[in-house]
Formats: C-alpha cells, sequence, structure tokens
C-alpha cells in the first residue's frame, strides 16, 4: 500500500507530491531529503525508515522518485512500481529530467490520478492509460533557429534528414506524428580480474520501444546460430552461445526452435522482450585491459602509474582510484583527473579513447604515516564506460518486421549498447 509519492531534485526541491491516504504530514519530504543528505556516499539505502514511515525511493534523472509506505507493505514491490512509473513518465514526457518534471506537472498528476487509487496500485500500461490520459505533454526541448542541418538548399531534404534522428526516441508519446519503432540491445559488462584470474560475467537484454499505432505482431529476427547453453550449437559459422536466456510472457516462440524469431503483440511503451546471460567464456576479448603499479618513492609519497589499453572506441569512459592527495601526470591535454576527499577517490576522465591505443596517468599522493603496509590497503581500480554500436557477446538483429504494413513507413531502428556494471581490477 502506498501511503505518499514525491518526486525531489538532487538540491531537495519539490516537483511533485500527491498524498493518496492522509495518513502523514507533507513534513515527510523534508525528513527524507536531511536523512538523505546525511548519510555519507553518493548512494544511500533504497529503503530507509523514520519512527512508523518507510521511504523507498529510486534515483533517476538526477532525481528522487520517493514513495512512503507502511510496515507491511513488499518493498520489492514498491521499487519495480517507481521504475515502471519512471518508464512510464519518460514515455509520455519524452525524457526525465528536472525541468520536463516541470513543465509536464499537470500530465504527472493526471497519471498518478489514475495508476494509484487510494494507495493501491491499478495500472502500469500505457494501452490502458491512453485511453485516460488527457494532458498534452510539453516538450523540453526548445526549438532553435540555428539547427538547419536538415535542410539543404531551398528547403530540399539531405540526405541526413532521412535518417531517424537522435531525438526521436525523446519525444512525448502525443508529439510522435509518425510511427515509430525502436530496438535497443544492451549489455552489461561485469569484469573482476586478480592477479592471473579473471571472472566475466555479462547480462544482456533486448528492448522495445514501439509507438506504432494498431501494431498487430512484431517479427525479430536474431542470428541463425544464436544457441542455448553448450548442447545445442547451430549453423555452420561461429556459434552465439549464451548460458541462460528468458523471454517475456507475450512472446511467441513457435518459429524460434527453427528460424530464431521472436513474435509478439507489443503494447505502447516500453517492454523488455528477451534477457540473457553470458559467464566465464565470451565470444570476443574484454574491452578494456589496465595495467596498474602502486609503490613509494624516495619521499614517502604513494606513487600509482595506470596504464590503460583500449581496444574499442567507447564514447565515455571513467577510471575510479581511491587515495587522498595528488598532482598528476596525464598523458592527454583533454583528459582531466579530480580528488573527491569525502570518499578518497580520484576520478580520471576520458572524454574520447580510439581504438588500439593506449593511455597512462602517473599520480603522486602524500599520505600521512606511510608505509610498506600501507599498499595492501589500496583499493581496487574501477572502469565505468559505455560502448555503442557494439555487443559483447555478438548477438545480433537480423531484421525488424511489423505487421500490418503502413503507409508510409514508420521509423525503425536498432541500437546495440555495452556498459559496465562492474568492471574491476585488483592491485
Amino acid at each position: 500500500m502506498i501511503c505518499q509519492f514525491f518526486i525531489l531534485s538532487s538540491k531537495g526541491d519539490h516537483l511533485i507530491y500527491k498524498d493518496f491516504r492522509g495518513e502523514n504530514s507533507s513534513d515527510v519530504v523534508r525528513v527524507f531529503y536531511e536523512k538523505v543528505t546525511a548519510l555519507p556516499g553518493d548512494q544511500p539505502p533504497v529503503v530507509m525508515n523514520h519512527k512508523d514511515v518507510y521511504f523507498v525511493h529510486v534515483k533517476q534523472g538526477g532525481l528522487f522518485w520517493v514513495v512512503t509506505t507502511n510496515s507491511a507493505s513488499s518493498p520489492f514491490t514498491i521499487i519495480d512500481f517507481i521504475n515502471k512509473l519512471c518508464s512510464l513518465v519518460k514515455d509520455y514526457c519524452g525524457t526525465l529530467s528536472e525541468r520536463s518534471v516541470q513543465l509536464n506537472f499537470a500530465l504527472i498528476y493526471e497519471l498518478l490520478d489514475e495508476v494509484v487509487d487510494y494507495g493501491y496500485i491499478q495500472t502500469t500500461s500505457c494501452d490502458v492509460l491512453k485511453n485516460f490520459i488527457q494532458t498534452e505533454a510539453v516538450s523540453s526541448r526548445s526549438f532553435s533557429l540555428f539547427d538547419l542541418s536538415n535542410v539543404a538548399l531551398f528547403g530540399a531534404e539531405t540526405q541526413q534528414s532521412k535518417v531517424a534522428p537522435s531525438s526521436a526516441a525523446t519525444r512525448p508519446i502525443h508529439q510522435r506524428e509518425q510511427s515509430h519503432t525502436e530496438i535497443q540491445r544492451l549489455c552489461k559488462f561485469r569484469v573482476c580480474v586478480q592477479g592471473m584470474l579473471m571472472k566475466v560475467d555479462v547480462e544482456g537484454e533486448i528492448r522495445v520501444k514501439c509507438y506504432t499505432p494498431r501494431c498487430s505482431e512484431m517479427r525479430i529476427g536474431l542470428n541463425e546460430e544464436f544457441s542455448i547453453g553448450r548442447s545445442q550449437l547451430r549453423g555452420y559459422g561461429a556459434g552465439v552461445r549464451v548460458d541462460e536466456c528468458s523471454f517475456h510472457q507475450n512472446v511467441k516462440l513457435d518459429e524460434f526452435e527453427s528460424n530464431r524469431i521472436l513474435k509478439l503483440c507489443p503494447s505502447q511503451g516500453e517492454q523488455t522482450v528477451m534477457q540473457y546471460q553470458l559467464r566465464e567464456e565470451l565470444p570476443c576479448a574484454a574491452p578494456f585491459r589496465l595495467f596498474p603499479t602502486v609503490e613509494r618513492d624516495a619521499s614517502g609519497r604513494l606513487l600509482m602509474y595506470l596504464k590503460l589499453r583500449c581496444d574499442l572506441p567507447p564514447k565515455i569512459l571513467f577510471v575510479c582510484l581511491i587515495c587522498p592527495s595528488l598532482s598528476q601526470e596525464l598523458s592527454s591535454p583533454d583528459q582531466s583527473a579530480e580528488l573527491k576527499p569525502q570518499s578518497r577517490v580520484v576520478v580520471w576522465s576520458i572524454p574520447k579513447v580510439n581504438g588500439g591505443t593506449q593511455l597512462s596517468a602517473l599520480f603522486k599522493v602524500d599520505v600521512p604515516g606511510l608505509c610498506s603496509s600501507s599498499l595492501l590497503e589500496v583499493a581496487p581500480v574501477g572502469l565505468s564506460f559505455e560502448v555503442p554500436k557494439w555487443t559483447c557477446s555478438g548477438l545480433q538483429v537480423r531484421f525488424l518486421r511489423l505487421s500490418p504494413v503502413y503507409s508510409p513507413a514508420g521509423e525503425r531502428w536498432v541500437r546495440y549498447i555495452t556498459h559496465s556494471d562492474s568492471y574491476t581490477i585488483r592491485i
């Protein structure tokens, strides 16, 4: 049972507040933000309590999405509800940001009235809600007269205007004049290296974002040599294998065994069609190799030398290392390093890395009372990155077909994204 729901900005600004049962005062907003800011670290616990009130929150889009409840409610159910509500608001408003929530507060309140009734969850389905939601969304992206990338001489269309725009996926539902279908292939890369021992886990999923009206069936074709487990190798080429795989309950698998085709009747909005896991053996090498060295110089300072080799071109890369005070020597002027004294972390930021290149950084740290045993207390090095247009599992989408066929045809595209979940190298 949900007592209250509210959205706060990272600075504690009150954006949305809804009291469903009137059992608690509105002072819980202030209490929650005081508890979050008083805790050390950047990741407070998801569930907290104050007297008889329990706070369950999720942070998305730089905002705190908070639900208050009593002790009889399941926290896992509420966390799942908050995540679905975030996806619902993103579908209707286009993006999850403070400005988007401020511009569409009336729409969000209308969604809350339909989704929750007296603290009881009713539905989070876009197909059901589209018959009741009447408020039009306000786009948070302002129009610019200088954005003429898709206009050629005398207003003619350019070749770029025929490509699906990057902002199409962030438009609100009511502003999508053309039908739009997107498939996202997401991979979470989890690596732990200690000495010569390497443990690799990959969690992937296929997400479908469908905003095509009256779409009766969607057909998604995967690799023909795709196999689940070690005993189902298929095809004559290099096999694409996963250890475990699960599908959405609406997916029809009558053509999966023979042709590796997934069939479903998609609902409006975003849904996860397939999830899979791959452990230990990967069809390709890890995207990054990091060689850390920690030692003490003659003056008693801690020297940390990091050498990073990249086999793929990610967009953004962060390397985190724990230490209290530093001077730095970086291999490129576009790199930067920041010391965070509260968490005792040095963040080495690299905006772009070309494939096959190697970067290095030397950090000199003044640590009071440094001794040889202190070198053993240096925490592991963690990498955080995002690699577009690449998947570590090798799973590919051969085709995406909708029926019935519309005229004119709607926008359809497939995106591949791989990002780190826990990429750790122990020193």
